[in-house]
């Protein structure tokens, strides 16, 4: 029974499965989305998050805590350096999982876990300002009608060339007329 025990084992000894967890945390890291299943990245959900945490604050010994959690010198240099910068303000909850379906040979649930601030879509999104409605227009109303009256003047500029044409084109037949 697992009374208790709040970790997903994963079919796995415990070796194997802190090896695995430091790989895709590494490559989550690096690349900011894996698709794995979906038990899988519920479980690196909650390995990787503290990681995170632990990377903002840019220290000698956090560096040495993540670097023994990860195993990877690249991906550490990454963390502190771009991922650290974008996830400063943020309070907690750094990573996004998104569900995507079943995969065809084995049926397994499958899922998309990626970092939350370098999502260029959702963030475009979260970025858009409301604009502020005014009751009074006043000026603003009187400034877009001049405009549109010098619209309105240069519209039949706009034409007169075209009567410019016509007679070049009667030129044109009278040529044709005298050969």
């Amino acid at each position: 029974m697992r009374h208790g025990k709040k970790i997903n084992h994963l079919g796995r000894t415990d070796s194997h499965r802190k090896a695995m967890m430091a790989n895709m945390s590494s490559s989550l890291i690096l690349h900011k989305r894996i698709v794995t299943t979906l038990a899988k990245a519920k479980a690196l959900r909650t390995y990787v998050e503290p990681i995170l945490t632990k990377s903002k604050n840019d220290t000698t010994h956090s560096r040495r805590t993540v670097f023994s959690l990860l195993q990877n010198k690249e991906v550490v240099t990454i963390l502190f350096r771009e991922v650290a910068e974008k996830i400063a303000n943020r309070p907690g909850g750094y990573t996004r999982i998104i569900k995507l379906g079943n995969r065809l040979g084995d049926n397994a649930s499958m899922a998309i876990i990626e970092l939350v601030d370098f999502n260029t879509v959702y963030g475009a999104e979260a970025k858009v300002e409301k604009k502020t409605t005014r009751r009074r227009g006043g000026k603003a109303k009187k400034a877009t009608e001049t405009e549109e009256a010098v619209v309105v003047e240069e519209t039949p500029v706009a034409e007169a060339p075209a009567e410019e044409v016509q007679p070049e084109a009667e030129d044109a037949d009278e040529a044709k007329e005298e050969k």
